[in-house]
């Protein structure tokens, strides 16, 4: 190549053109990359480890005896719904560190190493599952030690603790294409707050819908996070299967279905 060649290529990401399976690959490198970043910074778990045990216990003690009469009665109640509540709170952190990547111009790297562009952001989501799953792990552990034995059994909790998972996962796509368009990380928290706060707390993840204003147990009845909340009680408090899983999951499918495309199409342009 000539020196006037060679200059007038400096500067320009490669181009690349991946398989499929190379795709896959490079994006499970960059999900070891996120796992190793928690590593070194064990403080980002923080809200997957301290969470789950202070709001078990903070809501079991000042409202399990308001709302079910006893600690005991109100753990099958308030055990699924902390879940819930943790896990899809914890999805905010795939949009936040996905823009601090970017304004620190780590993305920028990436464009010059011969890897699929979309691995990165794969990546960042799939190392989150991680945290989902530890913040869920955690979550029964602590219901467990205070007294929450569920009846569906050990085979029906797994299925649920999975399916928040799924769901958390779905969720984070929405996060993501906030942290892809946002200018800053605070903004980013910011707008995720703002639409994850009153679809968690008006819902039936605390108190029971028949308890609420009437005005309001309409929106609570079709909050997607009630939906989440009853199939994951009805899978591990009676090991039963009902139409809320099933809505759950076409929900998660549908939300993916939307954003997963305006994520990787805004990211593609930023990057």
């Amino acid at each position: 190549m000539s020196t006037t060649a060679a200059k007038r290529g400096a500067g320009r990401p490669l181009k690349n053109y991946t398989s499929f399976g190379q795709s896959v690959r490079n994006s499970l490198t960059m999900a070891y990359r996120g796992l190793l970043k928690i590593r070194r910074t064990p403080e980002q778990l923080f809200d997957v480890t301290l969470q789950p045990i202070l709001f078990t216990l903070m809501f079991t003690y000042i409202f399990g005896g308001a709302i079910s009469g006893s600690v005991s009665d109100y753990l099958p109640v308030i055990i699924p719904g902390i879940l819930v509540q943790t896990v899809i709170s914890t999805s905010i952190v795939t949009g936040v560190q996905l823009r601090e990547d970017m304004e620190k111009g780590v993305f920028d790297r990436f464009k010059s190493l011969p890897i699929a562009r979309i691995a990165p952001l794969a990546g960042a989501l799939l190392a989150d599952t991680v945290r989902y799953a530890i913040a869920t792990l955690l979550t029964f552990v602590m219901g467990y030690i205070m007294g929450y034995h569920p009846d569906g059994g050990l085979g029906y909790v797994a299925i649920a603790g999975v399916l928040v998972i799924a769901c958390s996962w779905a969720v984070s796509w929405i996060f993501a294409f906030f942290g892809v368009i946002a200018r800053t990380a605070s903004s980013v928290q910011g707008i995720s707050m703002i639409v994850l706060f009153p679809l968690t707390f008006l819902s039936n993840a605390f108190v029971p819908v028949d308890t609420m204003p009437g005005w309001l147990q309409w929106f609570v009845n079709i909050n997607p996070i009630s939906h989440l909340v009853t199939a994951v009680r009805e899978l591990a408090n009676t090991g039963t299967v009902g139409p809320d899983l099933a809505i759950s999951l076409i929900g998660a499918a549908v939300i993916v279905a939307v954003f997963a495309p305006l994520t990787v199409r805004a990211y593609m342009r930023r990057t």
